[in-house]
């Protein structure tokens, strides 16, 4: 069983349509399905929006009216938790990936109405959307830029402690969130999607060893692109061997079916695979060693081996051992076909005689080619080929 580590996380990936060209070694392709799949993950999922709007600092509100119209000041107003919080995505066509991010926040601070001091909690709902665009391509990463970043707040559920509370308190809060929250809130945004671009380019720009034979490097290869079925990155694949050489591979254009209904497609190039193969399937010389009486059925074999082994040999004959050595000749080459794939090998098969002073007495020397299937899988974030003798 072959294996090839593809990429820690797939992510800034996505689909070429069937006329799309691709210059550079690798293509992936990702739903905007599976694009918000990640992005939940990544922001709201693993807390990363709540980190950062934790530190949010809100300004005091202050009013006049209230509770028997005295003046009415909140402060200390803070988040305490964000809730039901939803994300999704919609692939703009040559601009970006637009971002939505709906959720509630639930605000705490103390209020002052007159001379009653008490502690307020505030819900309120908070759509936000922005358009993130890719520029500024250098070097395998890419700079995310927030553009026309809106936010929308909705409904507002005000809570005192001794549950006195007047309309003109929730017109006080209601107007200044709403010309303070977005203010807010979209800084914090694009510092999490900044973020999140710095984790997801460092799982395209990897190194993978080989196993002891090298290293493929990964890394984007120019600027994304984006339809409104995909968004669409060309990947390099450089493979080297120990000591830094570069097995070169064709990088000539070609293309990708379309999306359908998979969540991710993934293409690699023939000859990119029979560069990956050249390091993967470097197999030492194998030795077997047996007595001709092993042949005795395989008359085709033995009637060979008289043949070529002289009748008054004496070391030839009787008990003196053969041997089989199998030799990998050349690099293995992967022939690509619909529902199909298939490995070539050369081998060189030598029958031989070893005598007992050393020297080899040669009775066969012959090439072989070998086709072997291929079982093409993925497992574990790797690439897997699972061989066996056609």
């Amino acid at each position: 069983m072959t294996t090839l580590k593809l990429f820690g996380i797939i992510f800034f990936c996505g689909l070429l349509s069937p006329s799309q060209e691709v210059l550079s070694g690798l293509s992936c392709a990702v739903s905007p399905g599976a694009m918000q799949n990640v992005l939940s993950d990544a922001i709201l999922q693993n807390g990363l929006l709540q980190q950062h709007l934790q530190g949010l600092v809100l300004p005091n509100i202050m009013g006049e009216g209230g509770l028997l119209n005295s003046p009415t000041s909140i402060t200390g107003l803070h988040l305490v938790k964000v809730r039901l919080p939803k994300l999704s995505v919609v692939l703009l066509p040559g601009i970006g990936v637009q971002l939505t991010i709906a959720a509630k926040l639930e605000l705490s601070g103390n209020c002052l109405v007159g001379l009653l001091s008490e502690l307020i909690d505030i819900l309120v709902d908070v759509n936000i959307t922005a358009n993130i665009k890719c520029t500024n391509f250098e070097s395998g990463t890419v700079q995310v830029v927030i553009e026309d970043c809106l936010c929308i707040l909705g409904a507002i559920k005000i809570k005192l402690l001794a549950g006195l509370l007047s309309l003109s308190v929730n017109e006080i809060v209601l107007n200044q969130l709403t010309a303070t929250l977005p203010g807010l809130l979209c800084p914090v945004v694009d510092i999490v999607v900044n973020l999140v671009n710095i984790q997801l380019l460092g799982t395209l720009n990897a190194v993978i060893p080989v196993g002891t034979a090298g290293t493929i490097h990964y890394r984007l290869a120019s600027l994304p692109f984006t339809s409104g079925l995909f968004l669409g990155l060309d990947l390099d694949g450089a493979v080297k061997q120990v000591g830094g050489s570069i097995i070169p591979h064709d990088s000539s254009p070609s293309t990708l079916p379309p999306l359908l209904d998979k969540l991710l497609v993934l293409g690699l190039r023939q000859s990119f695979l029979n560069a990956a193969l050249s390091l993967l399937i470097q197999i030492p010389p194998q030795t077997y060693t047996c007595t001709p009486e092993v042949f005795s059925g395989a008359s085709h074999l033995q009637e060979a081996i008289t043949t070529l082994v002289p009748a008054g040999c004496s070391t030839c004959q009787g008990t003196s051992p053969l041997s089989i050595k199998l030799t990998l000749s050349g690099n293995p080459l992967i022939l690509l076909e619909e529902n199909k794939a298939t490995v070539e090998l050369s081998v060189m098969i030598q029958v031989f005689i070893k005598h007992l002073d050393g020297s080899i007495l040669n009775l066969l020397l012959l090439k072989a080619d070998l086709g072997l299937n291929a079982r093409v899988s993925i497992a574990g974030g790797r690439l897997v080929l699972g061989l066996s003798l056609g």
